[in-house]
Protein backbone atom coordinates (compact mmCIF):
# COMPACT_ATOMS: atom_id res chain seq x y z
CA UNK A 1 0.00 0.00 0.00
CA UNK A 2 2.73 2.45 0.89
CA UNK A 3 5.36 3.35 -1.72
CA UNK A 4 8.73 1.70 -1.17
CA UNK A 5 12.20 3.17 -0.84
CA UNK A 6 14.96 0.61 -1.44
CA UNK A 7 18.51 1.24 -0.21
CA UNK A 8 20.84 -0.79 -2.45
CA UNK A 9 24.52 -0.91 -1.62
CA UNK A 10 27.41 -2.50 0.26
CA UNK A 11 28.16 -2.72 3.99
CA UNK A 12 27.58 1.01 4.55
CA UNK A 13 24.01 0.37 3.45
CA UNK A 14 23.75 -2.99 5.23
CA UNK A 15 24.69 -1.29 8.51
CA UNK A 16 22.31 1.62 7.98
CA UNK A 17 19.65 0.17 10.28
CA UNK A 18 22.06 -0.08 13.21
CA UNK A 19 21.96 2.37 16.12
CA UNK A 20 22.16 5.88 14.68
CA UNK A 21 22.04 4.50 11.13
CA UNK A 22 20.99 6.59 8.16
CA UNK A 23 18.50 3.98 6.96
CA UNK A 24 16.78 3.88 10.32
CA UNK A 25 16.62 7.68 10.33
CA UNK A 26 15.12 7.62 6.84
CA UNK A 27 12.45 5.22 8.08
CA UNK A 28 11.60 7.71 10.79
CA UNK A 29 11.43 10.57 8.28
CA UNK A 30 8.99 8.63 6.09
CA UNK A 31 7.09 6.98 8.94
CA UNK A 32 3.58 6.04 7.78
CA UNK A 33 4.39 7.55 4.39
CA UNK A 34 6.73 5.00 2.76
CA UNK A 35 8.38 1.69 3.62
CA UNK A 36 12.19 1.73 3.64
CA UNK A 37 13.82 -1.57 2.65
CA UNK A 38 17.51 -2.24 3.19
CA UNK A 39 19.25 -4.28 0.53
CA UNK A 40 22.86 -3.86 1.62
CA UNK A 41 25.50 -6.52 1.02
CA UNK A 42 28.71 -6.23 3.00
CA UNK A 43 31.87 -6.56 0.94
CA UNK A 44 30.10 -6.40 -2.41
CA UNK A 45 31.35 -4.41 -5.36
CA UNK A 46 29.32 -3.38 -8.41
CA UNK A 47 30.40 -6.46 -10.39
CA UNK A 48 28.92 -8.83 -7.82
CA UNK A 49 25.88 -6.63 -7.24
CA UNK A 50 24.81 -7.00 -10.86
CA UNK A 51 23.95 -10.65 -10.13
CA UNK A 52 21.34 -9.44 -7.64
CA UNK A 53 19.36 -7.11 -9.86
CA UNK A 54 16.75 -9.50 -11.19
CA UNK A 55 16.27 -11.02 -7.73
CA UNK A 56 15.84 -7.70 -5.94
CA UNK A 57 14.17 -5.75 -8.72
CA UNK A 58 12.29 -8.22 -10.95
CA UNK A 59 11.14 -6.70 -14.21
CA UNK A 60 7.70 -8.25 -13.82
CA UNK A 61 7.10 -6.75 -10.37
CA UNK A 62 3.55 -5.45 -10.01
CA UNK A 63 4.70 -2.66 -7.70
CA UNK A 64 8.31 -1.57 -8.22
CA UNK A 65 9.92 0.78 -5.71
CA UNK A 66 9.11 4.46 -5.90
CA UNK A 67 12.72 5.39 -5.05
CA UNK A 68 16.09 3.60 -4.95
CA UNK A 69 19.48 4.71 -3.67
CA UNK A 70 22.55 3.10 -5.25
CA UNK A 71 25.54 3.32 -2.92
CA UNK A 72 28.57 1.39 -4.20
CA UNK A 73 32.22 2.13 -4.80
CA UNK A 74 33.99 1.73 -1.47
CA UNK A 75 34.94 -1.84 -2.35
CA UNK A 76 35.40 -1.31 -6.09
CA UNK A 77 38.08 1.25 -5.20
CA UNK A 78 40.18 -1.21 -3.16
CA UNK A 79 43.81 -0.84 -4.23
CA UNK A 80 45.41 -3.57 -6.34
CA UNK A 81 48.32 -5.38 -4.71
CA UNK A 82 47.02 -4.80 -1.20
CA UNK A 83 44.89 -6.75 1.27
CA UNK A 84 41.47 -6.20 -0.34
CA UNK A 85 42.41 -6.43 -4.02
CA UNK A 86 39.89 -9.29 -4.48
CA UNK A 87 37.16 -6.65 -4.29
CA UNK A 88 38.78 -4.29 -6.79
CA UNK A 89 36.85 -3.38 -9.94
CA UNK A 90 38.56 -1.31 -12.68
CA UNK A 91 37.26 2.22 -12.68
CA UNK A 92 35.79 2.11 -16.21
CA UNK A 93 33.91 -1.09 -15.35
CA UNK A 94 32.64 0.47 -12.13
CA UNK A 95 30.99 3.28 -14.07
CA UNK A 96 29.48 0.87 -16.61
CA UNK A 97 28.19 -1.39 -13.85
CA UNK A 98 26.39 1.56 -12.28
CA UNK A 99 24.96 2.39 -15.70
CA UNK A 100 23.65 -1.17 -16.05
CA UNK A 101 21.98 -0.90 -12.64
CA UNK A 102 20.26 2.33 -13.63
CA UNK A 103 19.07 0.92 -16.97
CA UNK A 104 17.61 -2.10 -15.18
CA UNK A 105 15.78 0.07 -12.63
CA UNK A 106 14.42 2.34 -15.34
CA UNK A 107 13.13 -0.72 -17.15
CA UNK A 108 11.35 -1.70 -13.93
CA UNK A 109 9.74 1.72 -13.74
CA UNK A 110 10.48 4.80 -15.86
CA UNK A 111 9.14 7.06 -13.09
CA UNK A 112 11.35 5.61 -10.34
CA UNK A 113 13.45 8.14 -8.44
CA UNK A 114 17.06 6.91 -8.63
CA UNK A 115 19.75 8.51 -6.45
CA UNK A 116 23.43 7.72 -6.84
CA UNK A 117 25.64 8.10 -3.76
CA UNK A 118 29.40 8.35 -4.23
CA UNK A 119 31.73 6.30 -2.05
CA UNK A 120 32.72 8.15 1.11
CA UNK A 121 36.20 9.52 1.63
CA UNK A 122 38.78 7.24 3.23
CA UNK A 123 40.75 8.12 6.34
CA UNK A 124 43.92 6.16 5.58
CA UNK A 125 45.33 6.56 9.07
CA UNK A 126 42.07 5.18 10.44
CA UNK A 127 42.24 2.17 8.12
CA UNK A 128 45.81 1.38 9.24
CA UNK A 129 44.79 1.68 12.90
CA UNK A 130 41.82 -0.60 12.34
CA UNK A 131 43.93 -3.23 10.60
CA UNK A 132 46.50 -3.05 13.39
CA UNK A 133 43.75 -3.60 15.97
CA UNK A 134 42.85 -6.84 14.17
CA UNK A 135 46.27 -8.18 13.18
CA UNK A 136 48.68 -6.55 15.59
CA UNK A 137 52.28 -6.21 14.45
CA UNK A 138 51.56 -8.36 11.41
CA UNK A 139 49.28 -5.69 9.96
CA UNK A 140 50.30 -4.02 6.73
CA UNK A 141 51.58 -0.49 7.01
CA UNK A 142 49.80 0.42 3.78
CA UNK A 143 46.03 0.97 3.78
CA UNK A 144 44.06 -1.31 1.47
CA UNK A 145 42.00 1.72 0.43
CA UNK A 146 43.10 5.29 -0.20
CA UNK A 147 41.25 8.57 -0.31
CA UNK A 148 42.75 9.34 -3.71
CA UNK A 149 41.33 6.15 -5.18
CA UNK A 150 37.93 6.72 -3.57
CA UNK A 151 37.91 10.21 -5.09
CA UNK A 152 38.54 8.86 -8.58
CA UNK A 153 35.62 6.46 -8.27
CA UNK A 154 33.45 9.21 -6.82
CA UNK A 155 34.22 11.30 -9.92
CA UNK A 156 32.95 8.51 -12.17
CA UNK A 157 29.76 8.30 -10.14
CA UNK A 158 29.29 12.06 -10.45
CA UNK A 159 29.88 11.95 -14.20
CA UNK A 160 27.37 9.16 -14.67
CA UNK A 161 24.70 11.04 -12.71
CA UNK A 162 25.25 14.03 -14.98
CA UNK A 163 25.18 11.94 -18.16
CA UNK A 164 21.96 10.15 -17.19
CA UNK A 165 20.17 13.05 -15.53
CA UNK A 166 20.11 11.40 -12.11
CA UNK A 167 19.98 12.81 -8.61
CA UNK A 168 23.29 12.59 -6.74
CA UNK A 169 24.76 12.70 -3.24
CA UNK A 170 28.44 13.61 -3.49
CA UNK A 171 29.38 12.13 -0.15
CA UNK A 172 33.11 12.08 -0.90
CA UNK A 173 33.20 15.89 -1.15
CA UNK A 174 30.47 16.68 1.37
CA UNK A 175 32.18 14.94 4.27
CA UNK A 176 35.54 16.55 3.60
CA UNK A 177 34.02 20.00 4.01
CA UNK A 178 34.18 19.43 7.78
CA UNK A 179 37.44 19.80 9.68
CA UNK A 180 38.50 16.55 11.30
CA UNK A 181 36.13 14.58 9.08
CA UNK A 182 38.15 11.36 9.31
CA UNK A 183 37.57 10.76 13.00
CA UNK A 184 34.23 12.58 13.16
CA UNK A 185 32.44 10.72 10.37
CA UNK A 186 34.31 7.40 9.99
CA UNK A 187 34.58 4.74 12.69
CA UNK A 188 37.40 2.73 11.09
CA UNK A 189 38.50 5.00 8.28
CA UNK A 190 35.70 3.74 6.00
CA UNK A 191 32.44 2.88 7.78
CA UNK A 192 30.26 5.52 9.37
CA UNK A 193 29.99 6.89 12.87
CA UNK A 194 26.57 8.14 14.05
CA UNK A 195 27.66 11.60 12.88
CA UNK A 196 28.62 10.18 9.48
CA UNK A 197 25.28 8.43 9.24
CA UNK A 198 23.57 11.73 10.01
CA UNK A 199 25.31 13.34 7.04
CA UNK A 200 24.10 10.61 4.69
CA UNK A 201 20.55 10.87 6.03
CA UNK A 202 20.56 14.64 5.67
CA UNK A 203 21.85 14.51 2.11
CA UNK A 204 19.49 11.76 0.96
CA UNK A 205 16.48 13.60 2.40
CA UNK A 206 17.65 16.83 0.74
CA UNK A 207 17.90 15.14 -2.65
CA UNK A 208 14.56 13.38 -2.22
CA UNK A 209 12.90 16.68 -1.35
CA UNK A 210 14.48 18.42 -4.34
CA UNK A 211 12.79 15.78 -6.46
CA UNK A 212 9.13 14.87 -5.94
CA UNK A 213 9.57 12.66 -2.88
CA UNK A 214 8.91 15.06 -0.01
CA UNK A 215 7.70 13.35 3.18
CA UNK A 216 5.67 16.32 4.40
CA UNK A 217 3.74 16.43 1.13
CA UNK A 218 2.87 12.73 1.20
CA UNK A 219 -0.32 11.42 2.80
CA UNK A 220 -0.46 9.08 5.75
CA UNK A 221 -1.22 5.48 4.84
CA UNK A 222 -4.36 5.67 7.00
CA UNK A 223 -6.14 8.59 8.70
CA UNK A 224 -4.40 10.44 11.49
CA UNK A 225 -6.13 9.66 14.77
CA UNK A 226 -7.22 13.29 15.11
CA UNK A 227 -9.38 12.87 11.98
CA UNK A 228 -11.33 9.91 13.36
CA UNK A 229 -14.75 10.59 14.87
CA UNK A 230 -15.26 8.39 17.91
CA UNK A 231 -18.93 7.90 17.07
CA UNK A 232 -18.57 7.46 13.30
CA UNK A 233 -14.99 6.24 12.64
CA UNK A 234 -15.86 4.82 9.22
CA UNK A 235 -16.32 8.33 7.78
CA UNK A 236 -12.62 9.20 8.14
CA UNK A 237 -11.56 5.99 6.42
CA UNK A 238 -13.95 6.52 3.52
CA UNK A 239 -12.76 10.10 3.00
CA UNK A 240 -9.12 9.09 3.28
CA UNK A 241 -9.50 6.34 0.69
CA UNK A 242 -10.98 8.85 -1.76
CA UNK A 243 -7.98 11.14 -1.40
CA UNK A 244 -5.25 8.58 -2.16
CA UNK A 245 -4.52 6.64 -5.29
CA UNK A 246 -2.54 3.77 -3.79
CA UNK A 247 -1.84 2.31 -7.26
CA UNK A 248 0.13 5.37 -8.34
CA UNK A 249 3.91 5.21 -8.30
CA UNK A 250 3.91 8.87 -7.32
CA UNK A 251 1.70 9.44 -4.33
CA UNK A 252 -0.25 12.68 -4.61
CA UNK A 253 -0.77 14.78 -1.46
CA UNK A 254 -4.38 14.99 -0.36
Amino acid sequence: MRPQIVLFGDSITEQSFGPGGWGAALTNTYSRKADVLVRGFGGYNTRWALFLLQHLFPLDATKPPAAVTIFFGANDAAVLGRASERQHVPIEEYKENLRKMVHHLKECSPTMLIVLITPPPVDEEGRIEFTRSLNGENASQLPERTNESAGLYAKQCIELASEMGLRLVNLWSRMQETEGWGKKFLSDGLHLTPEGNAVVHQEVVRVFEEAWFHAEEMPFDFPHHSKIDGKSPEKAFREHACNIDFSSKRVSPY
